[in-house]
């Protein structure tokens, strides 16, 4: 079962990062609407790794408890320890294709909050900010 649980995090993984490369292009080129459409996917695959990691943490607990004499590299076999290399290799990569994502999204929300301030420049009135009186780009009638 352990080697099921590690191939099958592996693919989660995998699919992750696929997901989030596809968000860096989409968001290169100011398409919004397909990153929206893929984060119930993203959540549920994020879900469905959460979940494996779980059972592989259980499986291996498993082991060292029905040994509990045994030294945690010689419970597994072989193939077990390269899938448990490659998953951390996996989760290497997530982590650096979601830095590369987060930065896009970090300048994009900055350039919005840029154009908003320009547009409606605000104050700040005690904890909350509110528009500025002297408005001189957009002037709103009631």
């Amino acid at each position: 079962m352990l080697s099921y649980h590690l191939k099958s995090a592996i693919g989660d993984l995998r699919d992750l990062v696929k997901i989030t490369e596809s968000d860096i292009e989409d968001i290169q080129i100011a398409s919004h609407n397909p990153q929206f459409d893929r984060l119930k996917l993203k959540e549920e695959k994020l879900k469905s790794f959460e979940s494996k990691k779980a059972m592989i943490d259980h499986e291996i607990s498993a082991l060292i408890r029905l040994n509990p004499e045994a030294e945690l590299p010689a419970l597994l076999n072989e193939e077990q320890h390269l899938m448990l290399n490659e998953l951390k290799v996996e989760l290497s990569n997530l982590h650096n294709t979601n830095k590369k994502y987060a930065k896009l999204v970090l300048a994009v929300s900055n350039l919005y909050n840029t154009f908003l301030e320009n547009l409606i420049p605000t104050e700040m009135q005690g904890y909350n900010k509110v528009a500025s009186k002297d408005s001189t780009i957009l002037k709103v009638r009631v």
